[in-house]
């Protein structure tokens, strides 16, 4: 099983900046797949996701532990909920980018941390600074501000910070390991992502997984690009608090709002300006705390 946030902090900390990083660049990946179907897409990622999945847990000789997750009612269960959460994070998500809703995306995962603040100390009993409440807090005004000046798209904001905040906090609570988590996460989504591909192969366009070499190379690549940041990820969520992990996650929306300012030339509305200026600030604040609570000398 996986070492707890007490063994190895710093390994999860590691894990959680490696996958925010590749997760903040993603919608450059997305470009090379934009003419595929935000469904067909999702898709065909849990299909090639599952056989490295697979591929590395033999490697790492970790069979038995999935063995022994594949026959745990009460695991499986609560992997069956964390697939669907992540299945409906990932068709929103790539659907928002594809349709040019870059900023909207980006505000998903600046909401994100304050799921998992809320999550943290009211179902995880974790506590918060003040300087940290204080940084909810601004946050909470930044996002507010949405309300009136970017209502069209807030949904889409929203479905992203619940679906994997939510998502998060199972897969730091079930008792199973990163790899494996994923593995069976992947299997059970492999039934209805075969579906949707029959579905596209059926219709007049057909499949765009056999139009053209290149594009199936780069749908095949979304297996790594999922299988690696959500392994990292689950690692970094069973050795963090969840609190902290989720301040760390300024840094994927962060990057995708440079990119969506300048690669894809979405303009900024006066009401996603103003929020991403608090939330920044909180963001800066929260993190101020940890550096300066980090360096007091601990009691003997």
């Amino acid at each position: 099983m996986e070492t707890t946030a007490t063994e190895h902090p710093r390994t999860g900390l590691w894990a959680a900046l490696g996958a925010y990083l590749i997760w903040g660049f993603l919608p450059l990946y997305l470009i090379l797949v934009r003419s595929v179907p935000a469904m067909e897409f999702v898709g065909w990622r849990i299909i090639w996701t599952l056989p490295l999945c697979l591929l590395i847990v033999a490697v790492r000789k970790q069979l038995p532990e999935l063995k022994a997750a594949l026959s745990n009612p009460r695991t499986m269960a609560w992997l069956l909920l964390s697939a669907t959460l992540i299945a409906v994070n990932w068709v929103v998500y790539v659907w928002a980018i594809q349709s040019n809703y870059v900023y909207a995306a980006s505000l998903g995962y600046y909401i994100n941390p304050l799921i998992n603040v809320l999550l943290g100390t009211l179902l995880l009993k974790e506590r918060l600074s003040r300087a940290q409440w204080a940084a909810v807090a601004l946050a909470a005004v930044g996002v507010s501000l949405l309300l009136g000046g970017a209502l069209t798209t807030l949904w889409i904001s929203l479905t992203l910070a619940l679906s994997f905040g939510t998502y998060g906090l199972i897969r730091k609570q079930v008792d199973v390991g990163a790899l494996p988590g994923l593995t069976i996460e992947s299997l059970v989504l492999l039934v209805p992502a075969s579906v949707v591909a029959f579905y596209y192969a059926g219709t007049p366009a057909g499949s765009a997984f056999t139009q053209d070499t290149s594009l199936s190379l780069a749908i095949m690549l979304g297996g790594a690009l999922t299988a690696f940041p959500l392994l990292m990820f689950a690692i970094a969520a069973r050795r963090l608090p969840y609190s902290t992990l989720g301040f760390i996650q300024f840094l994927a929306p962060s990057i995708v709002f440079i990119l969506g300012l300048t690669v894809f030339g979405e303009e900024l509305k006066p009401a996603q300006a103003a929020c991403f200026a608090c939330i920044w600030a909180a963001a800066a604040i929260f993190v101020w705390d940890l550096v300066a609570r980090s360096r007091k000398p601990t009691a003997i």
